[in-house]
């Protein structure tokens, strides 16, 4: 039977940081605002040209376009030339309607001369909705071009329109977008940049203030021999982040006051215990002592006085013991080095496990060792002294019959001497403070085979003073399983 590992705590992936959020956040605005500034200028830009064709159409009138029909032979112009078309802008379109038909339809050239053009049904469909008196509009001629066209009546009845070319807008509009882009990008890229070092610089004690907190909580805080660290606060009061560093320093120190005195007043608890195991070993002696003799008087004494001295001598024994665990817990957390040998663990277990099965030959006791004998570093009575409490406990804590598997497993940072029985295992109630000092899972059995509630606990500490642990864990199959950590490597020191 091989003991389960415990699972490894695979640490949570951490979230984005506040920094990055912050940055991420600053550039998201600069884009909406830069996009809404494009937005809004480019269709402001837009209206602002589109008003000026208007201007320029309204103050034309319907003269270019009657241009096309009447010609004043006494307006100074070269008849020899008659495509030519006074005071018209390049790309201006002209367009008369007798009716329902196109009677001219032309474009001014680059060089002031009249290009005629053919409309197709689709273009004269468009031309057609354009109505007199209307509100010029955009209209886009397939294979002439975007223009921006108002229609008024002729003196004669007919229906003349007069265009000017959009594509100056759209160029204009496309060289403001392309302005903007590059602009916007390179303000995005500066803004990111400048955002970017000034939250660096801003929440720099936040780095501080989260690297204490995580240093303190990777702390024991069992001892003085883990000091708190300090997040080295300005004295500035300014901003939220002063306050919140300066508010976890005296944290701290109330805390290290708090631990001072704890740790003061463990020390002076454990000094008693000590003390005072000391001293009642001497009276203890003198009872167990004047017990013995009682007890070898039986045969002059009456049966009750007898089997008084005899109640004595074993409550004495039981106070002995108490005595023994007490004065030992008290030089485990004194931090008292142990003795310091290379032993050998697989002997050890063959000589607790004999012991066990002489003293409790209704178990059924089973080994299973590696083929080659384990040798660790440590105190051989103190691991001696484990082994047998936990065999003394699967012993006293299981019925009659009950299968108890002790074996080792070696691994490669670490060695594994467990012990495993069959039984009822320990309660779920009990397991929390199952290595807690006078914890009982059966008061009445602990008291009737003499526990004191002290044996796992006493055996935990042994474990931390090799730098190891003890642990339980459930059988595969029910039951218990206690397992002894212990490392390979040797230390320079055994200490608790």
């Amino acid at each position: 039977m091989i003991p389960r590992r415990r699972p490894l705590r695979r640490r949570a992936t951490p979230s984005r940081s506040l920094r990055g959020r912050l940055t991420s956040g600053m550039i998201a605005l600069l884009l909406v605002a830069g996009l809404l500034v494009g937005v809004v200028s480019e269709l402001s830009l837009r209206h602002f040209l589109i008003s000026r064709l208007d201007q320029q159409l309204a103050s034309a009138g319907g003269r270019y376009a009657a241009t096309l029909e009447h010609r004043d032979p006494d307006d100074g112009f070269d008849h020899g030339s008659p495509d030519v078309i006074p005071g018209q802008a390049a790309g201006t379109l002209g367009i008369r309607l007798v009716g329902t038909k196109i009677t001219q339809a032309v474009v001014v050239g680059a060089d002031g001369t009249t290009d005629p053009v053919t409309l197709d049904a689709a273009n004269a469909a468009t031309v057609y909705r354009i109505r007199p008196g209307a509100r010029p509009s955009s209209v886009d001629l397939a294979g002439i071009g975007d223009f921006r066209i108002r229609a008024t009546r002729g003196p004669d009845g007919d229906i003349q329109l007069a265009g000017l070319p959009l594509h100056p807008v759209n160029e204009t509009l496309v060289q403001l977008l392309i302005v903007e882009a590059v602009l916007f990008a390179a303000l995005v890229a500066l803004g990111g940049a400048a955002t970017g070092l000034f939250v660096r610089r801003t929440l720099g004690p936040l780095d501080q203030l989260s690297h204490t907190a995580l240093e303190v909580s990777t702390l024991a805080l069992t001892g003085s021999d883990d000091p708190l660290p300090t997040t080295a606060s300005a004295t500035r009061t300014y901003t939220e982040v002063d306050r919140v560093s300066q508010a976890l320093d005296r944290m701290l120190e109330r805390t290290r006051r708090a631990m001072a005195a704890r740790d003061a007043t463990e020390a002076r608890l454990r000094q008693f215990i000590a003390d005072a195991s000391h001293e009642l070993r001497t009276p203890l002696a003198t009872i167990r002592a004047n017990a013995e003799y009682g007890s070898t008087e039986v045969d002059v004494l009456p049966a009750h006085i007898a089997e008084t001295f005899t109640n004595i001598r074993t409550a004495a024994d039981r106070m002995g013991t108490l005595v023994a665990d007490l004065l030992l817990l008290a030089r485990l957390d004194s931090g008292r080095p142990l003795q310091r040998s290379t032993l050998d663990l697989t002997r050890l277990v063959l000589d607790a496990v004999f012991e066990a099965r002489t003293a409790g030959p209704d178990h059924r006791w089973e080994l299973d060792l590696p083929e080659e004998a384990v040798t660790v570093q440590g105190d051989e009575d103190r691991l001696r002294q484990v082994i047998a409490n936990l065999l003394a406990n699967a012993r006293t804590h299981t019925p009659a019959g009950t299968a108890v598997t002790t074996g080792i497993t070696v691994l490669p940072d670490q060695v594994i001497a467990w012990v495993a029985d069959d039984g009822p295992g320990v309660s779920a109630e009990l397991r929390p403070r199952l290595f807690d000092r006078f914890a009982r899972g059966d008061s009445s059995r602990s008291r009737t085979y003499g526990s004191t509630g002290l044996g796992l606990a006493i055996a935990q500490s042994i474990a931390h003073a090799h730098h190891g642990d003890l642990i339980y864990e459930s059988g595969a199959h029910g039951g218990a399983c206690f397992q002894l950590l212990l490392p390979r490597q040797s230390r320079q020191s055994i200490a608790g």
